[in-house]
């Protein structure tokens, strides 16, 4: 069984002690690539540190709306150069959030941030991860006009059926983490039955959101094999023919 974790942030403060033993122990669970996420300027260069270091790990760069403020054209450039190299894969993580802010100045400034930056992995020919946290309406409408003719992954999906309905006519991906194992699991049980296979990634979200049996704890990549259990299980898939698939699935989008 090999699995890959297609969203951590192994740059974050809780892995600072022990980055290299949590990548170790990834690769001991079969998780062969592991995609570390940049939500900042600072962040996406300790992302792109990590790739360069660690064979098993590639890179996203990108701000995230929690990070939003003017982007400057130093930082459109720090950005394309970082994209130069082999390893680094897509724009991310980008997108919005309306469950932290609630302030309208500061959401249409989220808004102008995301559509650069999927401008940008447009000029760049790159896909991108996408987060999307009660924010469905001006998503949705944005990934139609502004995303149009990109391609990536709405990162630890959390709309409707309805939502996905609409997005998969354009060729959009779907990433599941933790939350589907948990109890109050609530729609994401049923729109992960009803996903097509070709369309789901697996992720961690790491060091966040860990499933079941790690609630509470710390998350990283070595568990991200406890969301593919559960979503094959729900869909009536033998499990390594679905850690097959979206391990195919990775390397469609993002080419690892």
């Amino acid at each position: 069984m090999e699995l890959v974790d297609s969203h951590a942030h192994l740059d974050a403060e809780q892995f600072a002690d022990d980055c290299g033993a949590v990548i170790e122990r990834a690769a001991a669970a079969g998780i062969v690539k592991i995609l570390t996420m940049g939500d900042s300027i600072e962040s996406s260069a300790r992302s792109v540190a990590l790739a360069d270091r660690h064979e098993a790990v590639y890179a996203a760069v990108g701000i995230h709306p929690e990070e939003a403020r003017p982007m400057t054209a130093e930082d459109d450039d720090s950005l394309a150069a970082w994209t130069e190299m082999e390893k680094v894969v897509a724009i991310g993580e980008i997108g919005l959030d309306y469950y932290w802010e609630k302030d309208e100045e500061k959401r249409a400034l989220q808004r102008r941030i995301f559509v650069r930056q999927l401008d940008l992995a447009r000029q760049l020919q790159l896909p991108v991860c996408i987060h999307d946290r009660e924010a469905h309406g001006d998503m949705i409408r944005l990934l139609k006009t502004e995303g149009r003719g990109l391609r990536g992954v709405l990162h630890c999906y959390s709309g409707s059926w309805e939502m996905a309905q609409e997005l998969l006519p354009y060729g959009w991906y779907f990433g599941i983490d933790g939350p589907l194992t948990y109890k109050n699991a609530a729609k994401l049980p049923d729109i992960v039955r009803r996903l097509p296979a070709e369309r789901i990634l697996v992720e961690t979200d790491s060091p966040y959101l860990p499933p079941v049996p790690y609630r509470g704890k710390r998350n990283e990549p070595a568990y991200v094999r406890h969301v593919a259990e559960k979503a094959a299980e729900l869909r009536g898939e033998d499990f390594e023919e679905f850690a097959a698939r979206t391990r195919e699935n990775t390397r469609v989008l993002y080419g690892i």
